[in-house]
């Protein structure tokens, strides 16, 4: 029984050391994330700009008669 008591003492011990001092602090990762974020969103819009753009100059050279 008393080894049981050694054991919960350590381990809340040491989750209460994780709460106190995390060591991964992700405070600047969402700048990265959000960066990232609109790098692709305007490469998507980019890209769709152009793919309407060659889809509207192929529709305007059909023959309608």
């Amino acid at each position: 029984m008393n080894e049981i008591r050694v054991w919960r003492l350590w381990l809340g011990a040491k989750v209460a050391n994780q709460l106190r001092n995390p060591k991964h602090d992700e405070r600047g990762d969402i700048v990265q994330t959000v960066i990232l974020t609109a790098l692709f969103a305007a490469a998507a819009i980019a890209i769709a700009a152009i793919i309407i753009t060659k889809f509207t100059n192929k529709a305007n050279t059909i023959p309608t008669g």
